[in-house]
């Protein structure tokens, strides 16, 4: 599948997305969200991928944002539609069955950094520039970043980020709470794949639980979430993955899981 804004990669059971505007700072447009819809059902089916990554081209920008030439233009009517696509495609990336890593080697603003705040494990160079500075544009973040923002730092923290539009640096947002891992800039794939190499040899439906459990339980009542875990730990009790992890683990053998 050819793409214009975007290049997908699949290596073995690893797929990577390389966000592909660099004069543009690798900035989201009506056309990369598109491509990005297709990439994503693309690997969600796909039974050979496992890991997803996804970076910018260059060592700039992971995404500087939405491309605020489009903005121009746009009426009240084409930012809501704009708004709920970019919302739905994001939230199919969290949903995604498999881990999604962000690899941030440079600027995340705005969509950019409401994009790898969808992603499970982010990993970010020490070069790296995160932040919602939309309301110096005299808007508000719109693809989740009021709300995944403050559910992953905290409402004051985000409140200040937002409501200033302050850019920070990498190590500032670590110690936030928004990156896994800072690493120099010339390690940050090779961070990256020592992860999804770790992540690929997982149990594909354990995997795909863990993430229902928190996704979905995150936002529940404490009792009512314990009973969502519980039925989903049973669930695995089916699957042929279990039987090879507790036969190896009882062998002293690696297990090697097949998703079944």
């Amino acid at each position: 599948m050819g793409f214009q804004t975007l290049e997908l990669r699949i290596e073995g059971s690893l797929a990577i997305i390389l966000l592909n505007r660099p004069k543009a700072l690798n900035a989201i447009n009506l056309t990369m969200v598109g491509e990005l819809e297709q990439a994503v059902g693309q690997i969600r089916d796909d039974p050979g991928v496992r890991v997803v990554v996804i970076t910018g081209v260059g060592d700039k920008a992971f995404a500087a944002g939405a491309d605020i030439t489009e903005f121009k233009a746009m009426s009240p009517i084409d930012a809501w539609i704009f708004v709920q696509r970019l919302q739905r495609l994001f939230l199919e990336i969290e949903r995604l069955p498999k881990p999604v890593i962000a690899a941030v080697n440079g600027y995340a603003l705005g969509g950019g950094c409401e994009l790898m705040m969808a992603c499970d494990i982010v990993y970010a160079s020490d070069a790296a520039r995160i932040g919602q500075p939309e309301i110096n544009l005299g808007i508000i973040p719109g693809g989740g970043g009021t709300q995944r923002l403050a559910r992953l730092i905290g409402k004051q923290r985000a409140k200040e980020l937002v409501l200033t539009g302050e850019i920070i640096g990498a190590r500032e947002a670590w110690s936030l709470g928004l990156l896994n891992k800072v690493v120099p800039a010339d390690q940050l794939m090779v961070e990256v794949r020592k992860l999804a190499d770790k992540l690929t040899i997982k149990a594909p439906l354990a995997v795909k639980a863990v993430k229902e459990a928190i996704e979905d339980g995150y936002d529940m009542a404490l009792e009512r979430a314990l009973a969502y875990e519980g039925k989903l730990f049973a669930l695995c009790f089916a699957t042929e993955d279990r039987t090879e992890g507790v036969n190896a683990f009882l062998e002293k053998r690696p297990p090697t899981f097949e998703g079944k």
